[in-house]
């Protein structure tokens, strides 16, 4: 992107002369906005430096840097100086008591959540960011640890109050002593314009990122979709995957995408034949201390015979077959458990956990059975019809409306990184060494095993060589994107590279080049990324990534109750970070499984996240009732317009286990908004125990307050003048209630059970016909995210209202009268009205015209 013309850097020295005051002041020991001290005790050492008087030189398009500058008086950058150079350094930068703040910290290397407090003794190890509630003059004040030169940073709590700022490079050949820029801060009177803002200025300060509106965000994430991975783990085949699409197919709904994840690659382990894949995988763990050998796929899909799975005589699949293997997997690693814990209470025999760990892995050996000689077909391997391009071909072939089929693969190849030797590219086994701030993170299997192994790291000048070899394979086999986990690990091994921030620069600017190349630029989904490492150094290309952590379909630790637990704080981790990255790229809420227990709540918020649904089912596992509330049958659904957020009231509460908080989250149709409240209470992060826990005392009924003035209207420049409507219908998609409420109605008082949720949805009334007749359209009454259907929506003169509905079903919308007559695609057709203002018409859904009907009502 070019670089903004002379004439816009004119202007912005224009703004800069007219930008009024600063709000933030650093006097006397105290950091003050609009006057109001949120930082005391702050240390001599510590400055401050207002940002519009450092140079910008940004490649940032010049409306966004025209809008930062216009509000530059609102933010500066914190630095502070220290006497000796270190690699490690940490200096408080005052402190506060007696103030709510709402945080994201990481709770594992590659996993951040939401914490609240009213100190900065309060704060997490590794805080990405601090708004602080600064009510005294109706405002909320951020402060974002960044980056500066070789050093990145992050928060940890002080003694007393102190807000602590850690600033490492990573390496102890990379040493500073003074930073001038290390964090931002910016106040503001929106909490939602307030991070829009601040990262938007972080964005022009650093040039190392793009925002989300300056990408291109891949298709996929208006789609449904089915990812392999809870379907089978490590022991996803060809065979499963088409059976996997062909359940969705027969049943009337087409997964717009798929998204074949680890398990698929060409892997080994250290000391074993260079040449061969490993054996008999299941669960992950197992393969993350093995390392990619080769960038085509494993045996499992080598092998695969074009038209194979097509004929009348294709091979028949086994859906029990998974289920067993990772059954016996699952004992295998709770025997594992049971012999650690042993170990760590002082257990000195262990030959019965042995002798019983050596048992279940035989057993799952003949559970897998005998594999056919692997190099006995490796010359057809290469012919066109075999392997993933043949299986690729196949797969669109057969299903009709699959868009983009990608797989998975971790930052470094794979989980080990490169095998040294075994490609063409320079890679060398490099130990792990853990961040400090790491320290009080959450114990996490992933890092043990990475830290086991070591990273094969392919030498950062061949960074782009490593992803090019890749992609342009994956590409020629009919791949269309990746999903890149395991993103955190480079931190680990960064000594040798100049440290943390240079190594991330010089693999995302190869990842970002191949991508571009590769993958239409947008052909990626990011996981495993939640550091500001990532969002701050690897967003330049990439537009779509994970805001939770993983689904878990139960609690990996045992406790049974963690089925119900875990779901509501996989949608806390989601909703609040949402506030950051939908700054940077698309939020992804992840799939989850159309069968589990919790299946109908995680679709609940799947339905308004903004983002796209996807489930990793199992072969014959589905609520296809559940789905079709989410989905039409073309695969594509009624997307909201914007991310979903935290509502207000929620930003200094504690919706897991404050036993009193319903997590509220908000988001904009194209002609309504919508609030959705989840029961989210009974679990969260221990910081005793450094650990997310069950509260079981927390897991009960709670109640909230719904009021139109919930939804933040203004977020969008469409939405905005369905702020000010007179009056709104509301409909309680659970409940099935529709009424009318305005700006000064009492709040709508609803109680929630545990694990459950409700939908609203508002949409402004208008009058039509000549007895004015109040009128809101709803939607389609069957779908979770009802308004999300109206595609067009026209009052046409003063007697008809027009609207293009995507989506069979019930059509529902607030009438206070009945109208004349009704025609949908240009036919007369019978309706339903009720003197409750129930109005309702059934659609069909036309495939020929993409399942969209014109409504014509007429008064």
């Amino acid at each position: 992107m070019a670089p903004p013309s002379d004439e816009a850097h004119t202007l912005h020295s224009l703004l800069r002369s007219k930008n009024p005051d600063n709000l933030f002041s650093l006097s006397g020991g105290n950091l003050t906005v609009k006057g109001v001290p949120i930082l005391f005790d702050v240390p001599s050492n510590v400055s401050f430096t207002p940002f519009s008087s450092i140079p910008i030189s940004s490649d940032a398009p010049a409306p966004l840097v025209q809008r930062v500058e216009a509000g530059a008086h609102k933010g500066g950058f914190l630095g502070f100086k220290k006497g000796v150079p270190s690699d490690y350094l940490n200096n408080s930068l005052g402190k506060f008591t007696d103030r709510e703040f709402l945080s994201i910290f990481r709770f594992k290397t590659w996993w951040s959540t939401m914490w609240v407090g009213s100190s900065g003794s309060d704060l997490q190890m590794e805080t990405q960011w601090l708004l602080l509630n600064v009510p005294e003059v109706g405002s909320y004040a951020l402060i974002v640890p960044i980056i500066e030169g070789s050093f990145r940073s992050s928060l940890h709590p002080g003694i007393k109050g102190h807000v602590m700022i850690c600033s490492e490079s990573g390496s102890s050949q990379v040493k500073a002593s003074s930073f001038s820029a290390i964090a931002y801060v910016h106040v503001g009177e929106n909490p939602y314009n307030l991070m829009k803002e601040a990262y938007s200025a972080i964005r022009v300060h650093l040039n190392t990122f793009r925002l989300l509106e300056e990408k291109t965000v891949p298709s996929l994430a208006d789609k449904f979709g089915w990812c392999t991975w809870d379907a089978f783990y490590l022991t996803v085949e060809p065979a499963g995957v088409w059976h996997g699409l062909k359940d969705f197919a027969d049943a009337g709904l087409s997964p717009r995408f798929l998204i074949i994840d680890d398990g698929w690659q060409s892997i080994n382990f250290d000391g074993q034949d260079p040449t061969q894949d490993a054996k008999n995988l299941v669960l992950g763990g197992t393969q993350m201390t093995a390392r990619l050998y080769r960038f085509e796929e494993c045996h499992k899909f080598r092998k695969y015979k074009g038209g194979s799975l097509m004929g009348t005589n294709a091979p028949s699949f086994d859906p029990t077959r998974p289920k067993m293997l990772i059954a016996k997997a699952i004992e295998i690693e709770r025997t594992e458990k049971e012999r650690d814990k042993a170990v760590s209470l002082g257990t000195t025999d262990l030959t019965q956990f042995e002798a019983r760990i050596a048992k279940l892995k035989k057993e799952l050996e003949a559970m897998f059975g005998e594999e056919e000689n692997e190099g006995s077909m490796d010359c057809s391997y290469k012919e066109q019809n075999f392997g993933m391009k043949a299986f690729t071909r196949d797969l669109r072939a057969n299903f009709k409306g699959l868009d983009d089929i990608y797989v998975w693969h971790a930052l470094c190849g794979a989980w080990g990184g490169v095998r040294p030797g075994s490609t063409h590219l320079d890679s060398k086994v490099v130990p792990c060494k853990l961040s400090p701030g790491l320290d009080r993170t959450m114990e996490d299997l992933a890092v043990v095993k990475v830290v086991e192994a070591g990273i094969g790291l392919v030498n950062p000048s061949q960074a782009e060589d490593l992803y090019d070899s890749m992609h342009s394979y994956y590409a020629e086999a009919g791949i269309t994107g990746v999903k890149l986990d395991v993103i955190h690990d480079l931190e680990y091994v960064c000594e040798e590279y100049g440290g943390r921030v240079e190594l991330a620069k010089a693999y995302y600017k190869g990842l970002s080049n191949s991508l571009s190349k590769n993958f239409k630029g947008s052909g990626l989904i990011s996981s495993m990324q939640q550091c500001n490492d990532f969002f701050l150094l690897g967003t330049r290309q990439i537009s779509f990534g994970r805001a939770g952590d993983d689904f878990w379909f139960q609690d990996p630790n045992g406790d049974p109750m963690g089925v119900y637990w875990l779901q509501g704080v996989h949608m806390i981790h989601c909703a609040y970070n949402s506030m950051w990255m939908g700054q940077i790229i698309q939020p992804d809420w992840d799939m989850f499984q159309s069968d589990h227990l919790c299946a109908k709540f995680h679709a609940g918020s799947r339905a308004i996240c903004g983002g796209p649904v996807y489930v990793s089912d199992c072969v014959g596992g589905h609520d296809f009732d559940l789905l079709k509330k989410l989905v039409f049958p073309d695969g594509t659904i009624p997307k909201c317009q914007h991310f979903a957020l935290p509502t207000r009231d929620c930003l200094f509460k504690n919706p897991l286990f404050d036993t009193k908080t319903v997590l509220k989250i908000w988001n904009l149709n194209k002609f309504g908004g919508v609030i959705g409240t989840f029961n989210c209470q009974g679990a969260g992060w221990d910081p005793k125990e450094q650990r997310i826990r069950g509260y079981s005392e927390c897991y009960k009924p709670m109640s909230c307050s719904i009021h139109v003035t919930d939804i933040e209207w203004d977020q969008m420049l469409q939405s905005a003048p369905m702020g000010s409507a007179g009056e709104y219908s509301v409909y309680l998609n659970q409940a099935e209630q529709l009424f009318l409420t305005d700006v000064q109605s009492d709040p709508v008082q609803i109680k929630v059970q545990p694990s459950s949720f409700e939908i609203f949805t508002f949409v402004p009334v208008r009058t039509v016909g000549p007895a004015a007749t109040k009128f809101a359209p709803i939607g389609l009454a069957n779908m979770f995210n009802s308004g999300g259907a109206i595609q067009e929506l026209e009052y046409g003169g003063v007697f008809s209202v027009k609207m293009r509905v995507k989506g069979g079903g019930k059509l529902l919308a607030y009438s206070s009268g009945a109208p004349r007559c009704c025609s949908v695609n240009g036919g007369d057709v019978a309706f339903s009205w009720s003197p409750d203002g129930k109005l309702t018409v059934d659609l069909p859904w036309v495939e020929e015209a993409g399942g969209t009907s014109d409504i014509t009502l007429y008064f």
